[in-house]
């Protein structure tokens, strides 16, 4: 039986996650909902890709998926909101970029919380790798 080396590391997947502003860099999640809203009422938040330079969709460059998260203010650890994967980038039994059907990389979804937190999107680009953004959300 092989022996499994488990040395503590010290990199951390967040060491490899990139930021950058949104309307300059084609990779950066944008995350639009309102700042304010009220305790219980639910929040629609869209997420989206390229929003100011678009991000290609072809078979060999494309956005793989996006994860949302909240990190309610004073708790220490984060929720999952959703993933949303995107899998249609344009191959087919005839190849690369020669089907009809492209998925593109925006998604709404919806949640509801009692309390102040930041939202985290964080997206994966199959050539560029980890991106993230964040947004304060203010519960009245």
């Amino acid at each position: 039986m092989e022996k499994i080396d488990q040395t503590y590391q010290t990199e951390k997947l967040g060491d490899f996650v990139q930021t950058a502003d949104w309307k300059k860099e084609k990779h950066v999640p944008v995350i639009e909902c309102p700042t304010k809203v009220k305790a219980g009422e639910l929040i629609e938040v869209k997420l989206s890709i390229g929003k100011e330079i678009a991000h290609p969709n072809t078979t060999e460059h494309f956005i793989a998926w996006i994860n949302l998260f909240f990190k309610p203010a004073g708790e220490k650890y984060v929720y999952n909101i959703g993933h949303f994967d995107f899998n249609a980038h344009g191959a087919s039994v005839d190849g690369p970029n020669t089907s009809t059907i492209f998925t593109h990389h925006a998604v709404s979804t919806f949640f509801k919380t009692n309390k102040s937190g930041t939202l985290f999107a964080v997206s994966h680009c199959n050539i560029h790798g980890l991106w993230q953004s964040s947004k304060e959300l203010t519960i009245q």
